[in-house]
């Protein structure tokens, strides 16, 4: 399928999750390998609740630092954490030569029901913002090397936001706009949005944030509808619930036997996130960051149908 070059050349990125058990590291790396040779704008790599895979993080960063050309971003997310223990983290990761990330205040423990923010905590992502530019101003004024680094590779933050509203902290779409701007208002680089299915999630949260005096770039997130368990799964975990036409197409993908057919399941699923990438493009996005749940294929049929392979940062 051909599709007409956009006249500004998009951005792509892809979600990357660090492996949790040394056996899953080979495919882990399969799939880092593939993403990285579609050249990618960047590659975020995830950090665990309370990061819980902090170390694996690290690794990896370090790996894409050191042997790809492509700028890794990592994950960073403070909650159930003192201010220290956070300092501590970004220290680590400025060392190791990141100098991009994604500030995320993080998920609550799911078995403490009453869990309160520690006095002494950084409690939100606008917080976590802050401390991320207070750390490194801290090392730039203490050592000159580090100056340099930062003169030639300034320190960029992102952030995320949540066009239909954060389901997990109750929030709206205009509590999130304003939440936004307050990020933004802290030293935010640019924000990328929660997987969405409709485009109007993302074209009516973006006008909304401008005419709030939100001026950062706003990248949209999307996850490939490949498959309907992963779908039903993710709405679990996130709140963000997946149309009912879309779980009923995927489900009545199904072989002579009765069976689902992933084949089927994955052409609909590319057909669908496709179509809706194209319409955020069109409507203005500066590009996508890909969902990919260490799956590199449907991240890169994706691209594809969407006229994307080849344009990623040269």
């Amino acid at each position: 399928m051909v599709v007409e070059a956009y006249p500004h050349r998009p951005t792509v990125s892809f979600e990357l999750m660090p492996p949790r058990r040394p056996e899953a590291a080979p495919n882990f790396w399969e799939t880092a390998q593939r993403l990285v040779a579609a050249r990618p704008d960047f590659v975020s790599v995830t950090y665990g609740a309370a990061g819980g895979d902090r170390a694996t993080s690290r690794e990896v960063l370090a790996t894409l630092l050191r042997g790809t050309p492509v700028l890794p971003v990592a994950h960073l997310t403070c909650v159930g954490a003192s201010r220290e223990d956070v300092s501590e983290v970004i220290d680590e990761f400025l060392e190791a030569g990141v100098r991009s990330f994604l500030a995320l205040r993080g998920d609550p423990p799911r078995d403490e029901p009453n869990w309160r923010p520690s006095p002494d905590g950084v409690s939100s992502s606008v917080d976590l913002v802050r401390l991320l530019t207070q750390v490194d101003q801290r090392r730039v004024a203490a050592d000159a090397s580090a100056a340099l680094r930062a003169a030639t590779r300034p320190l960029t933050i992102a952030v995320a936001t949540f066009p239909d509203g954060n389901a997990g902290a109750g929030t709206t779409r205009d509590q999130e706009v304003r939440r936004l701007l307050e990020k933004q208002e802290a030293g935010a680089s640019f924000a990328i949005t929660q997987f969405f299915y409709r485009a109007e999630s993302y074209t009516g949260f973006v006008e909304a944030a401008r005419s709030a005096g939100v001026t950062i770039p706003i990248l949209a997130g999307i996850l490939p509808t490949t498959e309907a368990r992963r779908l039903r799964r993710v709405e679990e975990l996130t709140g963000v619930v997946a149309p009912a036409d879309l779980l009923r197409d995927l489900d009545g993908l199904t072989a002579p036997d009765g069976a689902v057919d992933p084949e089927a399941q994955h052409e609909h699923g590319i057909q669908y996130s496709a179509a809706l990438a194209r319409e955020v493009l069109d409507a203005g996005a500066p590009g996508v960051h890909v969902y990919t749940f260490n799956k590199h294929r449907p991240a890169l049929d994706l691209l594809e149908r969407v006229g994307l392979t080849g344009r990623a940062a040269a």
